[in-house]
């Protein structure tokens, strides 16, 4: 049995969490909140999003050794995601697509990161056919 750390926890070490957690501070992201925190949240997105999953339910013994440390329910993500504020998010992503620019700056296909970059919601809704024929 592997004792080491999971490669996801190993890639947040790389996120400078110091900015998501000054971002958490400056909107009062955890203002109330007893044991699912904004950094849980945002934990549970991104791991979510990177391995194409739709439910983190599936082995929750796994998810303290991502580095989630509140309870992970259907509800608890949705009142999560219902209550935080999204100018947290916001503001990491910034945060993020400066850091990218300086670090690839030099590189050739590192030019294009000097336009704006959008980031998109894939979230894929379901739509009747007949209503759009």
């Amino acid at each position: 049995m592997h004792a080491g750390r999971t490669i996801f926890s190993q890639v947040m070490d790389h996120l400078p969490l110091y900015e998501f957690r000054n971002d958490v501070r400056r909107y009062r992201g955890d203002y109330r909140l007893r044991t699912f925190s904004c950094l849980d949240q945002f934990r549970c997105l991104a791991f979510a999003q990177l391995s194409y999953r739709e439910s983190l339910l599936a082995a929750p013994a796994k998810l303290y050794h991502m580095g989630i440390r509140g309870k992970v329910s259907r509800t608890t993500l949705a009142d999560a995601n219902e209550k935080c504020d999204w100018r947290i998010y916001a503001d990491f992503a910034r945060h993020l697509i400066e850091t990218a620019r300086e670090m690839y700056a030099g590189e050739a296909w590192g030019r294009c990161l000097k336009r704006t970059v959008y980031a998109l919601d894939s979230t894929t809704i379901d739509l009747c056919l007949s209503l759009f024929s």
